[in-house]
């Protein structure tokens, strides 16, 4: 186990669900029928967006490794890095979400009247600031986490 929790993409998965875990409950009331859900079924549907987010930010991350030709870019990360990881997520979230909406993906989901959309896209605002503002906060929490400094 030990080594498993050495590798950079332990750190990235973990502190993506743990980050994301909570950005998904606070975003219960942008989606339509969610803050009526029976609540067993409510957890596991923000259960299962936070562990698909979690897959996202390690795809991001490996796109990240191919560019700069090393998994363990994030011990030094630099802005375009951090800007190519956030990226990433962000094209994949507009990608998801567009499906979602038009029912092709998970069954479809639907944003409340209080989600707002950004113009050109035509996703929520919600979950393109998850993947602007997460992942730096990733990237620092798994460089001190690999550098095994207290937090």
């Amino acid at each position: 186990m030990n080594q498993l929790t050495r590798l950079p993409e332990f750190s990235v998965a973990v502190f993506a669900l743990l980050l994301n875990y909570p950005w998904e409950f606070l975003q219960v009331p942008l989606f339509e029928s969610m803050p009526e859900a029976r609540h067993w079924d409510a957890i596991l549907t923000c259960t299962r967006a936070a562990l698909g987010d979690a897959v996202i930010t390690l795809i991001s991350y490996w796109c990240v490794s191919m560019a700069a030709r090393s998994r363990n870019w994030i011990m030094s990360p630099n802005t375009s890095r951090i800007m190519m990881f956030a990226g990433t997520g962000v094209l994949i979230t507009i990608v998801i979400e567009r499906l979602a909406l038009a029912g092709m993906w998970l069954g479809g989901w639907q944003y409340s009247s209080l989600m707002p959309i950004v113009p050109g896209v035509e996703v929520g605002l919600s979950p393109v600031l998850q993947w602007i503002a997460l992942p730096p906060i990733v990237v620092w929490f798994s460089r001190r986490h690999m550098r095994g400094s207290a937090l």
